[in-house]
């Protein structure tokens, strides 16, 4: 299967998920409201894990052959020439830098390796519901929920201006939050614009 095939299958499933949720007749079984607290969502660090679809772009100093750009595959490692699997999934850049130092101190391939772990791609974000063109779009840092909605062409006549859905990568409930520019969106996120109650 291609990655194009790959993403494409995952994106249809995505919006399934939330067909079948929208045909429901009760979005409480499935959403969570947000906390309170608005500005303690906007303000609290995010840390960023890899994920199955990341690319990790590696530096070993002076090893031309270890370094370069290697993806998270499906079952959350990277295979770096000369070195082997890493298990990269899960793990934040500083996490995996020192799992690979570990790995070419313990198994004897360098005696003292410098390494730098930085995100080379990330996985997407998905925008759906109410908004004049929803797909997949690239995941740039800073994004907010309505930055996100701006990239997908804006809100179409229906949409409710007062709410947003999000499903954060890796969990499985969607929270209910006000639609604001304090709430930030991750790489891997599922928007979902609701359609106003009339």
């Amino acid at each position: 299967m291609t990655k194009t095939a790959s993403t494409l299958s995952k994106f249809v499933a995505l919006v399934g998920l939330c067909l079948a949720v929208a045909s429901c007749d009760s979005l409480s079984t499935y959403v969570k409201p947000a906390p309170n607290d608005v500005q303690a969502i906007a303000s609290a660090p995010q840390t960023v894990r890899l994920r199955p679809g990341d690319k990790a772009k590696i530096v070993v100093y002076g090893e031309d052959k270890m370094s370069g750009d290697f993806e998270v595959d499906a079952n959350g490692n990277v295979v770096i020439p000369l070195v082997g699997t890493v298990h990269a999934a899960g793990l934040t850049k500083k996490e995996l830098q020192q799992a690979l130092k570990s790995k070419l101190l313990d198994e004897k391939i360098l005696r003292d390796p410098s390494v730098t772990v930085d995100t080379a791609m990330t996985r997407p974000f998905y925008v759906l519901g109410e908004v004049e063109k929803p797909g997949e779009y690239t995941f740039r840092n800073g994004l907010d929920a309505l930055s996100a909605v701006a990239v997908a062409g804006g809100f179409t006549y229906r949409a409710s201006k007062a709410k947003i859905l999000i499903r954060r990568s890796g969990e499985s409930t969607i929270t209910e939050y006000p639609l604001s520019p304090d709430i930030p969106v991750y790489a891997g996120d599922l928007i979902s614009v609701p359609e106003r109650m009339f």
